[in-house]
């Protein structure tokens, strides 16, 4: 060891050894993975290294990039796909360098598929198998369980209500636009209120804050009208665009409401904070009020405000709810499965995390009051 440690220091600086080049793995390509050993027996210190790259193995190196003597691996970022490579790595001091052999060819390519991923393919997999189990059950006819959401159940007995008081019926989105998942949502349901409409010869008023909102809600209502047998009640007038201006759109309800004081209202969609003026007004006439949001901030006006009122994903299992087909019904058990299993792993995971937290700070307690009762029992000389 002695005479190793006495050649170093009169050869100087040694080389790096097992330097290695390989294409980065998992990637999109165009990246190349350099790794080394730190010289062995190294009696003078270095500053550091330095990468060379070449398309050659004998001439053309250039340096590409610095490490600090405590790493040992190099990322090559600047590199084409397909093309070859060759790599070497020196170490560096104010007045001496020594190159390593040279390694390659290296060659990037892109990856298919990301190993280091596999587990989110299994849980995919998984999850599809979830949601195709239980929709081929539901096209088997098995009854399946749907939890009951009184908001939904209500809405007969709103427009029932409206139409014996001789009333129209207000069906609001609030804010939102066509690309927003809970105005789609709500779509399937002002199909279902504007059918009932026809059916017992009651106005149907939707004021919208976006015109492509208010094209489909046309669109919706009118096909709703002639699949129940009365085209000839449709009026374009009554489903009309307001502004996108907030609390300009909140005004225009507002008059509505007063002017023509509907007695069912249903705000489903996105609502921002003219939420509570509109249902303060709603409530005002004596509307029965449903509501619906995945706004978490609005969903508090809604329930002092409204008589019923569907909290965040009640409204995306709404379409199912009022016309269970067997892919919307197998999708929604399928979720309903998952997340039951996640929360249960997550509460497992909790309460594991909890006793053990307990339990090691009950021991390191315990180690402290033993070394203080031996610290006192000892006695000092």
């Amino acid at each position: 060891m002695i005479v190793s440690l006495f050649l170093a220091a009169l050869v100087g600086l040694l080389p790096p050894g097992n330097v290695a080049a390989i294409d980065n793995p998992n990637d999109e390509g165009q990246a190349i993975s350099v790794t080394w050993a730190a010289p062995e027996g190294e009696s003078t210190s270095f500053t550091g290294y330095r990468v060379l790259r070449s398309p050659a193995p004998d001439t053309g190196f250039q340096v590409i990039g610095t490490e600090p003597a405590a790493r040992a691996e190099y990322m090559d970022n600047d590199v084409h796909d397909g093309a070859r490579y060759y790599y070497a790595v020196e170490t560096y001091s104010d007045t001496d360098s020594a190159r390593s052999a040279v390694a390659g060819p290296a060659v990037s390519s892109a990856q298919w598929y990301n190993a280091s991923r596999t587990n989110i393919l299994v849980m995919a997999i998984l999850i599809c198998a979830i949601f195709l189990f239980y929709i081929q059950q539901a096209r088997k006819g098995k009854k399946m369980y749907i939890r009951k959401i009184a908001g939904l159940d209500a809405i007969d007995d709103a427009l029932g209500r409206a139409t014996e008081m001789g009333k129209p019926i207000l069906f609001s989105f609030g804010l939102g636009v066509i690309t927003d998942l809970v105005v789609i949502a709500a779509l399937p349901l002002l199909r279902k209120i504007a059918k009932k409409s026809a059916e017992y010869s009651t106005r149907l008023l939707v004021p919208s804050s976006d015109p492509i909102v208010m094209s489909a809600a046309q669109e919706t209502v009118k096909e709703a009208y002639t699949e129940t047998g009365r085209p000839d009640f449709y009026s374009a007038d009554n489903i009309n665009f307001l502004t996108s201006d907030q609390f300009g759109y909140a005004a225009g309800v507002d008059g509505i409401i007063l002017r023509e004081k509907p007695g069912a209202i249903f705000w489903l969609g996105y609502f921002y904070a003219e939420s509570l003026i509109m249902a303060e007004t709603g409530h005002s006439v004596g509307a029965i009020q449903l509501a619906g949001t995945t706004e978490l901030t609005q969903l508090p006006f809604f329930v002092a405000a409204c008589d019923y009122t569907m909290i965040g994903e009640e409204i995306f299992a709404a379409s199912c709810y009022l016309r269970p087909e067997p892919i919307m019904l197998g999708t929604l058990k399928g979720e309903d499965f998952i997340r039951f299993w996640l929360i249960v792993l997550t509460a497992a995971v909790v309460v594991i995390g909890t006793v053990d937290a307990i339990a090691n700070h009950r021991i390191h307690f315990l180690a402290s009051l033993f070394e203080r009762l031996v610290a006192w029992a000892t006695p000092a000389y």
